[in-house]
């Protein structure tokens, strides 16, 4: 697999009522195809945040952004370009930041949760006005983390002061 310079292909799900923003790096290669975030069949995004939030796990896109916006949720990813192999977040290159100051200048949130170390170390030197937490990557490269391990680690961020 080759190097391709790739730009973030959807905007972020948010709205007014957004209390916590969670970012990822860049769409993988199966999002990229399915038109919205995580979409690779074993990344555990989706049955990690229904199951924290007490929730069905979500199938449709429609499902997804309901589950996200009617528990206060915000979801981007760091980047809006990059180099990259693949859906390796590790062969990242020439990384071009998404404008998140932008995007959360007037919302009421109380934090950003990093999705994985990659988000969190290209996210950290962008000095943004709230506390980022760095949550363990759902990415099925992630082997060292199950799902339960997982909702235990993100429940906490997840819910706390979680609007309903």
């Amino acid at each position: 697999m080759t190097d391709a310079i790739v730009t973030h292909p959807f905007p972020p799900v948010a709205d007014q009522h957004s209390r916590i923003l969670i970012l990822g790096t860049m769409p993988s290669v199966q999002s990229r195809e399915q038109g919205f975030y995580y979409g690779h069949p074993r990344n555990r995004f989706w049955a990690v945040l229904a199951a924290c939030l007490n929730q069905p796990l979500p199938q449709t896109i429609e499902q997804k952004t309901h589950l996200l916006l009617s528990h206060g949720i915000a979801l981007w990813d760091v980047l809006a370009s990059c180099q990259i192999t693949g859906s390796d977040d590790a062969s990242i290159r020439q990384p071009r930041h998404n404008n998140i100051l932008e995007l959360i200048t007037g919302k009421s949130l109380a934090r950003i949760l990093c999705n994985g170390k990659k988000a969190y170390n290209l996210c950290r030197p962008l000095n943004l006005p709230l506390p980022i937490l760095c949550l363990p990557s759902t990415s099925p490269a992630n082997a060292a983390w199950n799902t339960q391990r997982l909702i235990t680690a993100w429940q906490p961020a997840l819910t706390e002061d979680q609007v309903q």
